[in-house]
């Protein structure tokens, strides 16, 4: 939602502003080319390989990069001397980067390491935490971070599976997910094994923690009338920003439902299908 993040946050030159999901670098590129030389953009990202990539591609935009969870915001800012910014963006969905790497486990095909981390070296590889907890355990993440239906009976599939061996890929797991789940017309459409992966990954990063952190502490960031658009991928990312942006009186609603992809995206795109992304200003 390219288009739509650019027009929510009206980048005009010398604007200051924050892409806390810098990912492959997309909407840095487009908020840096508008705000010009005497703009910055600062793109945050928990993923080193991103920051690495960013570097590179963006060399020569006015853009500042840091490799740190968005909830650093205020450190960062601090670093850098800046009291105040115009606008922040997040993108909570995976990028294409992360989706395509075989070595940390967010493609249910790839046969690296089940690590879904979105900094691997901090917190508990996916494998691991699987290992760890107990069926109850596991139902509860799995139900709690992934609204799966089926997660007592994916948990047993689990522990029963991990007895005769340990469980250490993307692939193995989504094996043993959709074996567990029983086939409906949705499952040619979505991956019986989605909403698993996204409970363990969600788990492992903290994701929610994040977010419900960032949204309490990013309106003290913002200029009055700075803007925060959040693009969110499941009901439990877009519930909280919804809630946060309607409780909080530092912000004021600039969209009352949320804004969803363009036919032509989801063509384009078919993860974007999923995508809302809400609008906010911080109150004056």
């Amino acid at each position: 939602m390219l288009d739509e993040v650019v027009a929510a946050l009206d980048p005009r030159p010398g604007h200051t502003l924050v892409d806390g999901t810098l990912g492959a670098g997309g909407h840095t590129r487009a908020l840096a080319e508008r705000v010009g030389p005497t703009g910055v953009v600062i793109g945050l990202d928990r993923d080193q390989r991103a920051i690495d990539a960013a570097e590179r591609n963006l060399a020569g935009l006015p853009v500042k990069v840091a490799a740190t969870n968005y909830t650093e915001l205020g450190a960062v800012l601090d670093e850098l001397e800046i009291a105040a910014i115009d606008g922040i963006v997040l993108d909570l969905g995976l990028s294409s980067d992360q989706l395509a790497d075989q070595e940390r486990g967010f493609s249910f095909d790839a046969e690296g390491e089940l690590d879904l981390r979105f900094d691997t070296e901090s917190g508990e590889p996916a494998w691991r935490l699987i290992a760890r907890l107990d069926a109850t355990q596991l139902a509860n993440v799995i139900y709690e971070y992934g609204e799966e239906r089926h997660s007592r009976r994916i948990a047993r599939a689990i522990v029963e599976r991990r007895a005769e061996r340990p469980i250490r890929t993307a692939a193995e797991l989504a094996e043993i997910v959709r074996r567990a789940v029983p086939r409906t017309p949705d499952s040619r459409r979505i991956d019986p094994a989605t909403r698993t992966f996204q409970a363990l990954r969600i788990a492992v990063n903290d994701e929610l923690g994040s977010l419900e952190s960032a949204l309490a502490d990013f309106a003290n960031y913002l200029k009055p009338g700075g803007r925060l658009a959040i693009i969110s991928f499941h009901s439990l990312e877009d519930r909280l920003v919804k809630n946060a942006f309607r409780d909080d009186p530092r912000y004021e609603v600039l969209t009352r439902k949320p804004l969803l992809p363009s036919d032509a995206e989801v063509a384009k795109n078919p993860r974007s299908r999923s995508a809302k992304l809400r609008v906010a200003a911080r109150s004056a």
